[in-house]
């Protein structure tokens, strides 16, 4: 079983590598800068951590890994949209 570093290192490395389309820009845009803002990646490493454990392929688990990080990045600016907040971890958010 890996770290918890190392399945944040795998899990930043597959979020780095995102293959996003050029257009439109401003669908995915929002999208890559939200990540690349960085976290904790707790949901990812859990989920990747538990099939680890359970003797599970984590190649296999993987889009389902970074599905559960995107969806919780959403949550985020969702929440960032509705309280109209400024900064998401010192960074602006991305409906300024």
């Amino acid at each position: 079983m890996k770290t918890s570093a190392e399945y944040i290192d795998s899990i930043n490395r597959l979020i780095a590598g995102i293959p996003y389309p050029e257009e439109p820009h401003g669908l995915y845009e929002p999208i890559a800068y939200t990540l690349d803002c960085g976290g904790k990646r707790l949901r990812p490493m859990l989920l990747l951590a538990s099939c680890d454990a359970v003797g599970g392929k984590m190649e296999r688990a993987v889009n389902q890994a970074l599905g559960i990080e995107m969806f919780h990045n959403f949550t985020l600016l969702h929440d960032d949209v509705m309280d109209r907040a400024d900064k998401r971890r010192g960074k602006p958010t991305v409906h300024c």
